[in-house]
């Protein structure tokens, strides 16, 4: 069985290809979708990747999550199907309210650039599935609007339910409730995170300096495990 995933470009997307890049090394193919669409053309599992989406305008992904294909992906998520939002896409899934809360300038009012540790608090979605409960891995983090935010009610239920998928360790590079990295949602198909696991998908790729990030191969796992899912979903 060949899994087709699909990556959305829109307007300002800057990471689209590198997952198009990390689709293909994880053994998928790799198809690339128009934010302007209405066609999904079969996929098997959805990427909306990182950048900045109509120049992040209004708020960071705000006028992304109200772009013609994101009907088409909103359908897809109340079916099951794998979603994964990096950085400005998890903007998108947090501003179509396909996740829970918001996302906003980083606490220090600074764009943010590190190899971040996280830890996986949830290793049962669709795209954690290859990772253990309590694992830390290494992931690129880049981006200016990555605190995450949401009330006291939803921050219990995130908490309670087990939405946490990743937490950052070490230091919480954006002033993020919780140290939150990322979340799932309650059916475990539709993740989002700031970091980029698409820059962390082959050893050697970069620079490997103390004062630049050095990418590693903890990203693989994220695109291998979708594929993963969705092999096992048509068994």
């Amino acid at each position: 069985m060949t899994v087709r995933i699909g990556v959305i470009t829109f307007p300002g997307s800057l990471d689209d290809r590198d997952a198009q890049r990390a689709v293909r090394l994880a053994g998928a193919e790799p198809v690339a979708l128009w934010h302007g669409s209405h066609d999904l053309e079969g996929v098997d599992a959805l990427v909306l990747p990182g950048g900045f989406s109509y120049g992040d305008y209004l708020r960071a992904g705000a006028i992304a999550a109200l772009a013609p294909i994101m009907s088409e992906v909103k359908d897809a998520a109340a079916k099951g199907m794998p979603i994964l939002g990096i950085c400005n896409g998890f903007q998108m899934l947090v501003e179509a309210h396909l996740l829970p809360g918001g996302l906003i300038r980083n606490a220090h009012q600074q764009f943010i650039r590190r190899d971040q540790r996280l830890r996986v608090e949830n290793s049962d979605t669709a795209w954690t599935n290859h990772f253990s409960r309590g694992q830390e891995i290494v992931i690129p983090l880049k981006n200016a609007d990555g605190g995450y935010i949401c009330s006291a009610e939803t921050l219990e239920r995130v908490e309670g339910e087990g939405l946490v998928a990743f937490r950052y360790v070490g230091v919480n590079p954006n002033g993020s409730l919780d140290d939150i990295a990322g979340l799932t949602n309650e059916h475990g198909n539709v993740v989002g995170l700031m970091p980029h696991p698409e820059h962390a998908v082959e050893p050697g790729f970069g620079p490997d300096t103390a004062a630049a990030t050095r990418s590693g191969v903890d990203g693989l796992s994220f695109f291998t495990a979708a594929v993963r899912a969705v092999v096992g979903a048509a068994a």
